[in-house]
């Protein structure tokens, strides 16, 4: 599969300055990582509530938003880097090179200005609840959002994890439910989106021919949903656990997925509790662990199968390899392919 290395983080909590990063460069509590349409690396530290972004080349880092370590919610119609959030967990892009991220603690959805760095409130009324639907998002309430996915029109769907919904704001700005009735009931393998409940909607990704992938955090699957609307099992038995490698992913046990990302061979996910990455061969169906023991500690770098993580969270591929954010060894992980 290759080999693994730190590209940034020292295994302490501690807030980067901007510039070179290298052995010694602290990262505090890194989610979500994205790869952005300039070709650098996203990446959402939670512990420092900023968004940060990587020049892999370069080897430097610089703040896209928030203010190291100040907690808020404010800012909006200014520069995101004079911005407090709270506790932002992933980011993507829109066809316009805009970033979209999730804040979280603040139960908003927010949008900073490609050109401009400036930063607005896109959803969320910044109070917890489960109102707004069929009204401007900006008006609507969430319940810990977690997760958010661009679709090619730039619609936006919502996983509102607290609410057990997917929900999607339309180019007119207006919310609606998509998937998920607010229970916690099994999913219907093959049903309708809109008709089938949702335990747990953690993360999303979207391949390039729409479909999009959900992980189930409380649910512990992993579900596809095709143009169609229809959602259909690719992994997990719905059962906790770490099991299942070398057989089809529909018989194996998942502990906690969170991250996924999605390229044309195979569908990686964060198995978060049980310290690995996985991977679901899209030929096959076939599950392995392409990084982690299954046990959690902290590296060391080289081969990925020895190299312990800490409650991963987000994942980022693409040809040059898996992201991993590390999340509680403070780390981002390079996975190098062969």
């Amino acid at each position: 599969m290759g080999v693994i290395r730190t590209l940034v983080g020292n295994g302490n909590r501690g807030s980067a300055s901007d510039g070179p990063i290298d052995a010694n460069t602290p990262i505090d509590e890194p989610f979500d990582v994205t790869i952005g349409p300039d070709g650098h690396l996203y990446c959402c530290a939670v512990g420092d509530h900023t968004i940060r972004a990587i020049d892999l080349d370069r080897r430097t880092i610089r703040t896209i938003a928030g203010i190291p370590g100040d907690i808020g919610n404010d800012g909006d119609g200014g520069d995101a880097r004079e911005t407090r959030l709270n506790e932002p967990y992933e980011i993507r892009f829109d066809t316009r090179g805009n970033l979209v991220f999730v804040d979280m603690k603040n139960h908003v959805i927010r949008r900073i200005d490609a050109t401009s760095g400036i930063i607005e409130t896109l959803a969320g009324t910044g109070s917890p609840g489960f109102e707004g639907d069929g009204g401007l998002a900006i008006d609507a309430s969430f319940s810990q959002p977690h997760s958010i996915e661009i679709l090619a029109n730039d619609s936006v769907w919502i996983a509102d994890i607290g609410n057990h919904r997917l929900r999607a704001i339309d180019a007119a700005g207006l919310i609606r439910t998509i998937g998920g009735d607010g229970t916690q009931a099994p999913t219907v393998d093959g049903g309708l989106l809109d008709r089938t409940p949702l335990n747990g909607p953690r993360t999303m990704a979207v391949d390039r021919d729409g479909t999009v992938f959900l992980a189930l955090r409380e649910g512990n699957q992993i579900y596809r949903i095709d143009p169609d609307s229809t959602i259909h099992l690719i992994a997990g038995t719905g059962a906790f656990g770490y099991e299942g490698d070398g057989g089809s992913a529909l018989d194996a046990k998942l502990a906690g997925p969170k991250g996924i990302a999605v390229d044309q061979d195979g569908i990686y996910f964060a198995d978060t509790e049980s310290h690995t990455i996985r991977r679901v061969d899209r030929g096959t169906g076939i599950v392995t662990t392409v990084v982690g023991d299954g046990t959690r500690h902290d590296g060391p770098d080289g081969d990925p199968l020895r190299c312990g993580l800490a409650r991963p969270h987000g994942l980022a591929v693409s040809e040059r390899g898996l992201f991993i954010g590390d999340s509680e060894n403070h780390r981002i992980r390079w996975l190098e392919f062969d």
